[in-house]
Parts: C-alpha cells; structure tokens; sequence
C-alpha cells in the first residue's frame, strides 16, 4: 500500500540546493537564474547542471576559512575545462590521482606547479607526466616508488615530495571510503613503523625533497574529532622526525573528505568549526612538541563541486509491484553508480509543472539491467507522477560524471552550467559515434 503524506503544495525545503536555487508557483525550480526544465528541454536528459556561482562561492569559502593554508580542489570529485579555470581562478590548487587528470587539467591552463599528484599505484606514466610537466609536490605512498622516482628523476634532477601516512582513524560514511585505517590500500601505518622507514628511505635519495606528511581519513566525514585526533598523531609523528633526523617539515597535509548534506535534515562538516579548532589543535600541538607550526593543506573535492551540481531526468514508467511503487527514469548506475556502491540517499523532486496531488514514497529507479539500480529508494514525490514528468536531483556535482560508465552504451550525460541567468554547454553528450569510434576491430 503506498504511504500517503501531506499536499504536494508545501513548500519545498531548499536547504540542499544550490544557494541560487528559486522555486515557481508553476511548479518550476529556477538554478542561476535558468528554470530547470528549459535546461532538460534544450539539452535533453538526463543531464548535469552545475550552478558556476556556487562552485566559486564554495572555493571563497574555503578560502577565508583557511586564510593561511593550501587549499587543493581534489579533481577526482569532477573536473572539466571550465571547472580547472574556475578553481584556479579562485585560488585553489588541485589534487590530481593519474596523469590523465593531470594532462587534462594543465593543459586547460591549470599551472602545474600549484598540482598535486597523488595515488597508491601510479603508473610509470602518471610519474613520467608529474615530472615532465612539473607538479609542485608528489604524494609517494609505497616503499617501492621512492626508488622508481628517484630514477625517473635522474642523479641531477630535484622533485618536492610528501609521504602517504596512515593515523589508524576510522572516518568516513561507509566503510568503502575509509581510509584512515591501517587495513586498507592507501599510505604506510605510523603504528607499524613502516612510515618511519619509508621516510629514512626518502632522505636517503638526494633527489627528492619531503616537504611533509599527508593523510587522508576517508570521505563524507561530518565529524571534526577524527581531524583533531589525526593532527595530534601527526604533530608526533613530525617530532619523532626532528629528534631521530633533525628533520623540520615545513607542511602537514590533512586530505580532504568533509561531508556534505544529500537531504534536508543530514548532517554536514561544519567547516568554520574544522577550521576553527584543527587551527588551535595544530598550534597546540606544535607548541608542546617544540616545532613551528607548518603550513596546512587541505582537499575538498565533494564539499565544493557536489552542492552545486543538479542531475535531471526524465520518468519513462511509474508501475507497482507489491507495496511499492517504482518510478523508472532515463538514467541510472551509468551516471551515478553512488547509491549501488555506497547506499547513498537522495531527495529527488518533480520540475516542470505544479501537482496538487498528495505526497507518496516511491522509489525512483534507473534504466539498467541490474536490480541494485536505484536512484532514491524513499523519495517523496506526488501520487500523480507519470510518464514525461522531470524529476530534479539535488548534490549532485561530485562523484557522478567521474564515476559515470559505459554500461548498456546509452551514453554519458553533458554538463551545463548556469549562471546569471544564461545556460552554456560544458560537456557534450557522449554520443554512439563516440563509442564506436573506440571500436576498431572485428
């Protein structure tokens, strides 16, 4: 039996839309000034709209929340052309996981001095690329790639490097994407002395300057204690270096992963706190050791680009089976694989025309031949949905296009941006000439 709830004629709660975000009695909801179903006509669905102002006003904040720190826009989150300008241009540098993210961005006018390149198993190209481009720092994070570097860089070359720490901290939304736990992929554990001896190793190459430690704890963390205790862990671990090495670092990286809200109600990062007490835990911690404070890097990627992207799509079926209702639309796993992989929950709403019907929980399903495609298992959406409808996704602007796949060969969606009341294409639609392009043989 479908549960049914208040009218539809509610007001609906904004609060994890893009700041520019306006809704119409019509029943339309505006993003930058462009109603978002003159978007999904124009370009078609699904597609990506992402609010420029958002993304910028995102990047300031981070900024004036760490005056005096590095702050990295981790690409992985989502990079195009016009994402590179806009971070640059608002002073962020960028964190980079291959050589493809780091070609693609420095050749979008991105300088690559202000890149970091980091990742567990990077290639001979990814390093090749790194040093022939010039990236500011890369983040070794295994034993063997000391040696690999150190001769890719030569006898007479110099590279600027930090090393992959593991603080034993469990943080993060899901256990897929914790990695401030010594039983998991990413860094070498503090606990088991296999960071200190990597950095014996790294002092040991001439070539090779460390410049400080980096950790990263996991993602969608909207807890500021895990920070606090993993700047205390590190602030030891840079005293242990300075008494055995006589080693002063100048920088301590503390990665990124600070949690955004997907629904009106969810908990997110407070960031002016983060900033606040990871400030006077670093300067407390540095004070009792006896070091000077070094300078702090930190990577958003989610909490920047995810408020400020849209997903739309169209409603090809509404059918029930069993109790439940299933609303079938246009796209799925194929443009946002989060909800199979990690169970995340999204508010999806109708666009487009204004529905007096009552509310009632349905769930929203992608278009894919798997039974794990769901968009929204929950969502509440009026009783009268059909076929035609458009359903808005809110948060969705990271992890979405750069996790998008191939699957079943219906195509990636485009990226529009909007801002100040004008909509202009980003990324085009990935068409069946693109994928057959890439199918040479017989």
């Amino acid at each position: 039996m479908t549960t049914v709830h208040e009218p539809a004629t509610v007001p609906a709660d904004l609060s994890v839309w893009p700041a520019s975000a306006t809704s119409a009695p019509h029943g339309d909801l505006a993003v930058g000034g462009v109603p978002l179903a003159e978007i999904a006509d124009r370009f078609g669905t699904p597609s990506y709209v992402l609010d420029e102002a958002e993304v910028r006003e995102r990047c300031r904040t981070y900024r004036d929340a760490f005056p005096d720190a590095e702050v990295l826009y981790a690409a992985k989150a989502f990079l195009c052309r016009a994402m590179a300008h806009w971070t640059a241009e608002e002073g962020l540098g960028l964190d980079v996981c291959s050589a493809g993210e780091l070609e693609f961005a420095v050749t979008a006018g991105f300088p690559p001095d202000r890149i970091v390149l980091h990742g567990n198993a990077k290639s001979p190209r990814d390093l090749a690329s790194a040093l022939r481009l010039g990236v500011g720092r890369i983040v070794i994070d295994s034993p063997s790639e000391i040696a690999r570097l150190a001769a890719a860089i030569g006898p007479d070359g110099h590279q600027k490097v930090m090393l992959r720490v593991v603080p034993g901290i469990s943080a993060g939304g899901h256990e897929k994407i914790r990695t401030g736990t010594d039983d998991q992929k990413f860094g070498l554990s503090i606990a088991d002395g296999y960071a200190q001896h990597a950095i014996a190793r790294i002092l040991g190459q001439p070539q090779l300057e460390l410049t400080g430690l980096h950790c990263h704890l996991g993602s969608q963390t909207t807890s500021v204690k895990p920070y606090l205790v993993a700047v205390r862990r590190m602030v030891g671990l840079m005293s242990r270096l300075r008494d055995q090495h006589g080693l002063v670092l100048p920088e301590l990286d503390l990665g990124g992963g600070h949690g955004i809200a997907y629904r009106p109600g969810e908990q997110a990062l407070d960031l002016m706190a983060l900033a606040r007490k990871v400030r006077a835990e670093v300067a407390e911690a540095c004070a009792t050791a006896g070091l000077p404070v070094p300078r702090l890097i930190i990577e958003p990627g989610r909490a920047i680009a995810g408020p400020a992207g849209i997903a739309l799509y169209r409603v090809l079926a509404v059918k029930r089976t069993g109790d439940r209702v299933f609303v079938a639309v246009d796209g799925g796993m194929s443009d946002n694989p989060r909800p199979a992989l990690y169970g995340v929950r999204y508010a999806p709403r109708l666009i487009g025309r204004h529905s007096t019907a009552a509310m009632a929980r349905m769930t929203v399903a992608g278009r894919h031949c798997e039974a794990g495609d769901l968009l929204a298992a929950d969502a509440e959406l009026p009783a009268d949905l059909h076929p035609g409808d458009l359903l808005a996704v809110p948060v969705a602007g990271a992890y979405h296009l750069s996790m998008a796949s191939g699957y079943n060969l219906v195509g990636r969606p485009p990226v529009v941006a909007v801002r100040d009341g004008l909509a202009r294409l980003l990324v085009r639609r990935e068409s069946l000439d693109d994928i057959r392009s890439r199918d040479v043989g017989l």
